[in-house]
């Protein structure tokens, strides 16, 4: 009898590499897991049916090395590489990689990542199909880059034509600024990305991030899965996410939900994808940011408000099957919260704290989950992001998610490294994203008056 069952090769860690096992084997597939040396030991390889070594702890000698992943996946017999997100998702030499080998990429096609895989680029496409953006200007010329700031007026953003991450990105007020941290972030983006080419972009500094879930059939087809505020953030990182974003207008969704759905149509965008906007608080204004074409950290948050699972409708579809995913309405009837829990010391500038995890307990409990990588014993490793879990909490309402998530980050036990846990406790008892829809720029004065106030009260 002939075995039919497909190989997915997961070209990825962490986190992220479990759930993809994960999907792997809900589909009827059979996991193999590529890794680093350091990673050799991981959760996501004790789950996988195979696990193949393909370099170095080093992410640049590994993980980053597409040519290294499609020769696994040809060794494997993958019938399809899932990229998770980070590393190569959104490189296009890796799907072009496996489309010269016949094996499948459970993400969008090589040109689709070439026209948003820059923010210029994006942004061009977006303009083309009819989605609202911010004033901005493409630098050709740092030396110049003053005259090209006043056509659109300060307080304006540098930001990285590639990449993402929050790297590359410099707030200017002023000319003086302007001219000392252009030279920096074009350094910053050419170490981090390979290429230092910037941006100009208007600065909204009340503006709330707000994105959308799209997956798209490669057609032209799109469905829509509601939305995500990820407002707060520190420097540019997302901390916490929540779906529905609260407090929206309905005509404001509206325009977030068919600009969305206008970009993928517009793209023949195939799979999963997030279309990323801010929205103005004071005047209600949106505009595009980017978008993600692939699977996000947050995509965890819509599945639990939707009932739904992303990562097993894109290896559906990427192996040609039917994705499985319902039509939804535009609201989800629950509210769901997402914190990012972290190997970080968020008293110490946020200070990584890899080392050994000598003890990790998880809350349990109706409507909770916890997506992670980490147990009894795990090497934490310092060569990767220091992402260790994220606690997702589905509620009936926004009002009851905000203290069931917070009362299931107490009950979270880690010892053996510094966490964010602190960090969310006074986020999520704060009064201010207790009543919602807080902008991205509240997180860091808050955070940075709440350690002042806890150095004045010591002895």
């Amino acid at each position: 009898m002939t075995n039919t069952q497909p190989v997915v090769l997961v070209a990825n860690r962490g986190e992220i590499a479990v759930r993809v096992v994960t999907a792997a084997r809900r589909i009827g597939a059979s996991p193999v897991l590529v890794v680093s040396v350091a990673d050799i030991n991981s959760r996501a390889a004790q789950l996988a049916d195979r696990v193949i070594v393909i370099g170095p702890a080093q992410a640049g000698k590994s993980y980053l090395r597409p040519e290294y992943v499609a020769e696994a996946a040809k060794h494997a017999g993958a019938d399809v590489v899932h990229p998770g997100y980070g590393f190569l998702s959104e490189q296009p030499e890796l799907a072009e990689l496996l489309e010269s080998e016949n094996i499948a990429f459970a993400g969008p096609r090589p040109e689709t990542l070439r026209a948003v895989g820059d923010k210029s680029s994006a942004r061009k496409v977006a303009v083309a199909a009819g989605v609202p953006v911010a004033a901005a200007a493409e630098i050709d010329n740092v030396d110049n880059v003053v005259q090209l700031a006043e056509s659109i007026g300060y307080p304006l953003l540098i930001k990285a034509v590639h990449g993402g991450g929050g790297r590359g990105i410099r707030l200017v007020d002023g000319p003086e600024s302007l001219k000392q941290l252009a030279p920096q972030a074009a350094s910053e983006a050419q170490a981090a990305f390979g290429s230092g080419a910037l941006y100009l972009e208007r600065f909204y500094p009340a503006a709330r991030h707000v994105e959308v879930q799209v997956f798209g059939d490669g057609q032209g087809g799109a469905q829509i899965f509601g939305d995500r505020d990820c407002s707060v953030q520190r420097r540019h990182q997302k901390l916490i996410e929540e779906c529905p974003a609260w407090g929206l207008a309905d005509t404001t969704r509206t325009v977030l939900h068919d600009s969305s759905r206008a970009l993928v149509e517009a793209l023949r965008y195939r799979g999963a994808g997030t279309v990323e906007f801010l929205v103005d608080i004071e005047s209600g204004d949106v505009v595009f940011l980017e978008m993600n074409a692939r699977i996000q950290v947050e995509h965890p948050v819509t599945e639990e408000a939707f009932g739904i699972d992303l990562v097993a409708a894109q290896l559906r579809l990427a192996l040609g099957q039917d994705p499985q995913l319902p039509n939804v309405p535009p609201v989800p009837s629950s509210a769901v919260i997402e914190l990012r829990i972290n190997a970080e010391d968020p008293n110490n500038d946020f200070r990584p704290s890899p080392g050994v995890i000598e003890h990790v307990s998880w809350p349990v409990g109706p409507g909770v989950r916890v997506d992670t990588h980490v147990f009894d014993g795990y090497a934490f490793p310092p060569f990767y992001d220091s992402l260790m879990a994220k606690l997702i909490v589905r509620a009936h309402n926004r009002e009851a998610a905000v203290a069931a998530v917070r009362a299931a980050a107490l009950a979270v036990v880690v010892e053996g490294v510094t966490t964010t846990l602190p960090m969310h406790d006074f986020v999520l008892g704060h009064p201010d994203f207790v009543h919602g829809g807080v902008s991205t720029s509240w997180f860091g004065p808050v955070w940075e008056q709440h350690r002042a106030e806890r150095k004045e009260e010591r002895p």
